[in-house]
């Protein structure tokens, strides 16, 4: 009786823990490696997107210090005719074509200012607007030229929205030529008593309003 072949027996596999263990510490290191060097390309771009972003295009200061306003301002003193010379475009006189004033005269019951403003249309015809003014008080600051403005009707005006700033940022002794704006530094005016301003006084105002923040380039003038 021929003798059965047994299979030949399959190769012993030995685990080795040492070999193991380096290929899986060579694995976790490669792996933490990899992620550190990616959260490294992360944070770089990150880091330069975010320098891009951080500084406007004109090289305006990043921050800029809160506007403070002429104090005290005697509105008895203030009073009376202004001629408009410059403005930043708003959409209040965007159809005014010539000539801008504006009157101020004080309320009978001490409350504030009457203000009319009147400006000339495209076709020769005047356009007014009359409204109120009433001071904003100023925390350490007795009569500080910080005003607030309304040309809503009255039984409107108990709202806050319909009241606008409106800040003396500059004033000279004589009370002859003002330079007004707002917070924000979106609205400007040059506001003088003379129907025009010499070129020289109007550029010191506004070089004087380009070192608040204000976009002084697009100024209209409008007293010329």
């Amino acid at each position: 009786m021929p003798r059965r072949q047994l299979p030949a027996s399959r190769p012993r596999v030995v685990f080795d823990d040492r070999v193991h263990s380096a290929s899986i510490g060579t694995l976790a290191t490669a792996f933490c490696v990899g992620g550190v060097l990616t959260l490294l390309a992360f944070n770089t771009a990150r880091t330069a997107r975010t320098a891009r972003l951080a500084g406007p295009a004109d090289g305006a200061p990043l921050m800029r210090a809160p506007l403070q306003v002429v104090a005290p301002v005697d509105l008895q003193r203030y009073v009376g005719l202004w001629h408009e010379q410059a403005r930043l475009p708003n959409r209040f006189e965007r159809r005014c074509a010539g000539p801008v004033t504006a009157e101020y005269t004080l309320k009978e019951d001490g409350s504030g200012l009457q203000v009319l403003n009147r400006c000339i249309l495209p076709d020769g015809r005047f356009d007014e607007s009359s409204g109120v003014a009433r001071v904003a008080p100023v925390a350490g600051q007795p009569g500080a030229g910080r005003l607030e403005v309304c040309f809503a009707p009255e039984w409107l005006r108990w709202l806050p929205l319909v009241w606008g700033d409106y800040w003396i940022l500059r004033l000279d002794r004589d009370y002859q030529v003002a330079l007004v704006g707002t917070p924000d530094r979106k609205c400007l005016w040059v506001l003088s008593r003379a129907p025009r301003l010499e070129d020289a006084a109007l550029q010191a105002e506004l070089d004087y309003a380009r070192s608040l923040g204000f976009e002084v380039d697009k100024v209209e003038r409008t007293g010329r």
